[in-house]
């Protein structure tokens, strides 16, 4: 019921949605959608333009622009997703144990601030640089790096969470610490987080493009949007939709996030209740 409202009373979420779901319904059923494999070269038909025969034109290899964006839709929304995930883990783990327990939220408190002074996309160029390029690299580093942002709202909303007098009460119950937690206190910090995590999913596809657009991220035998833009950098002006076609990908998975967001942002904001 919750998500029919949500459709019902909020454009920007209906029209986020529908965006995000046909992205990633064409990336998952990329086998048949896509006209010839991505790893196809056809040396003869390079840079090709859009035709019939080649929707979005070839690259230098010959290889078909169109096969590569969709199967390159997986790699990109697979690192989006896994990125938020271990950000969220890990940010709101250490985000509860720093606004709940007073000791550990000095050394806490400091490594967040430390690693939010950096730059994300120089700190993962440098840790990806460290420990040498790869999906799973890229997934971890950028993971670790978007941490910090879950960190820091979750550790701000369970310093005033613990203040009140439910959690008071608990704890004169006996309640165990880790029950408070996770059932008095991380279920009223669903809504942040949910919010957060969209924008923290279009974040990392954008990092995910920047660092394979430098050559530090994914392989670049592997298509991802950022190592197509890439590739195609060299040929800009002569097969733009080497670059173009990619490019509007990315956009329009981060515009659609960013609907998302704006949208949950504004209905579960108690202070706007009243304009749905």
């Amino acid at each position: 019921m919750l998500i029919i409202k949500l459709l019902l009373s909020r454009k920007s979420i209906a029209v986020g949605l529908l965006l995000l779901t046909l992205i990633a319904l064409a990336a998952i059923f990329a086998p048949y959608l896509a006209p010839y494999s991505p790893y196809k070269l056809s040396i003869a038909n390079r840079l090709s333009p859009p035709g019939t025969t080649w929707f979005f034109g070839t690259d230098e290899f010959g290889r078909d622009v169109f096969s590569r964006l969709i199967y390159a839709g997986r790699i990109s929304l697979t690192v989006g997703a896994l990125v938020t995930l271990l950000a969220a883990v890990v940010g709101v783990t250490l985000g509860l144990i720093a606004g709940f327990f007073r000791r550990a939220d000095i050394l806490i408190a400091r490594i967040i601030d430390a690693m939010m002074a950096f730059p994300d996309i120089l700190l993962a160029i440098a840790l990806v640089a460290a420990f040498g390029p790869s999906t799973t690299t890229v997934i971890v580093v950028l993971g670790l790096v978007a941490a910090p942002r879950f960190a820091r709202i979750v550790r701000a909303s369970t310093l005033v969470i613990r203040e009140l007098t439910y959690i008071e009460a608990a704890r004169a119950l006996g309640v165990s610490t880790f029950v408070i937690l996770t059932r008095h206190i991380l279920r009223n910090l669903v809504s942040p987080i949910l919010v957060q995590g969209s924008f923290i999913f279009s974040h990392a596809m954008l990092a995910e493009a920047s660092l394979s657009f430098l050559g530090v991220g994914v392989s670049p035998e592997i298509p991802t949007w950022g190592t197509m833009i890439s590739a195609g950098r060299q040929y800009v002006g002569h097969a733009d939709w080497m670059t173009v076609f990619p490019g509007v990908a990315i956009v329009i998975c981060v515009v659609a996030l960013q609907m998302i967001g704006d949208g949950l942002r504004d209905f579960l904001d108690p202070r706007l209740q009243n304009n749905i």
